[in-house]
């Protein structure tokens, strides 16, 4: 008998098929609007009460909002010296972290989730806490996206140009909007579906540094780049691994927050 899951495979196979002769334009959400939202409203889910209730009550002070709705305030409100708060650089074919090397004076994303994380789980005034809330929210998302943790001599996939859905792109906007996109599935659907996911005791690991180091692995697969037009073969393979990434995140976003919430 067949899964919803492999059902709503073979549907959005299909569906990725004809956009692919279509030629579905790349819009510009990094990871997706989206997939941050998929990722809080996983996490959401997976709060302990104590957690879920201190973190309504950060949330209440700008009434209405929600992690979901938070998500993205992080790249809403990026400037100049937070922008490299986002990402982690490694050396090519290198993905074991340094932090002189790769994150100098603490300016990359995973000095930046430990300052928040710390921030969070102090005594500070409760906006400065709301404000590393929305930032571990965001940035948590971030390093899961692989190209977030990439190389450093094509900054993270941004200079590796590619066509795909009929469009001139690079790896990074395919990683970062392109494959979540295609997907055509509103971000209830997405989430629903997604816990259905099996994942690994990898979803324990909240240690920073694993996890930049995880998805710089994912960039060094074999295949990983590839040729300039991307096919629906790729789009296929890489559709699980992004998925997986996106359950994680979801996951892991909440143990943090119910480390630091405790």
């Amino acid at each position: 008998m067949r899964s919803p899951v492999s059902d709503t495979r073979t549907l959005w196979t299909a569906a990725l098929a004809l956009l692919l002769v279509l030629g579905m334009p790349l819009q510009a959400y990094a990871w997706g609007t989206e997939g941050h939202q998929v990722i809080a409203q996983l996490a959401q889910t997976q709060l302990t009460p104590k957690a879920r209730k201190e973190v309504d009550r950060l949330l209440a002070l700008e009434p209405g909002q929600t992690m979901a709705s938070v998500s993205t305030w992080a790249d809403e409100h990026r400037n100049p010296s937070s922008a490299v708060w986002h990402y982690v650089n490694f050396p090519r074919d290198n993905c074991t972290y340094d932090a002189q090397r790769d994150c100098p004076d603490g300016r990359c994303v995973v000095s930046a989730i430990e300052r928040q994380m710390e921030v969070l789980a102090s005594s500070a005034p409760d906006e400065k806490r709301l404000t590393a809330l929305k930032y571990v929210i965001h940035l948590v998302g971030d390093v899961h996206q692989p190209l977030h943790a990439g190389y450093r001599d094509d900054k993270g996939g941004n200079t590796y140009q590619l066509q795909a859905f009929m469009r001139g792109s690079n790896l990074h906007a395919l990683w970062d909007s392109g494959l979540i996109r295609s997907a055509n599935e509103d971000v209830e659907s997405m989430t629903s579906r997604l816990r259905l996911l099996s994942l690994t005791a990898q979803r324990n690991d909240l240690n920073v540094v694993h996890v930049a180091e995880e998805s710089c692995r994912i960039v060094a697969l074999p295949g990983f780049y590839p040729q300039r037009k991307v096919g629906l073969d790729y789009i296929e393979r890489f559709t699980t691994t992004l998925e997986q990434q996106l359950a994680l995140a979801g996951a892991r976003l909440a143990g943090l927050i119910n480390l630091a919430l405790r």
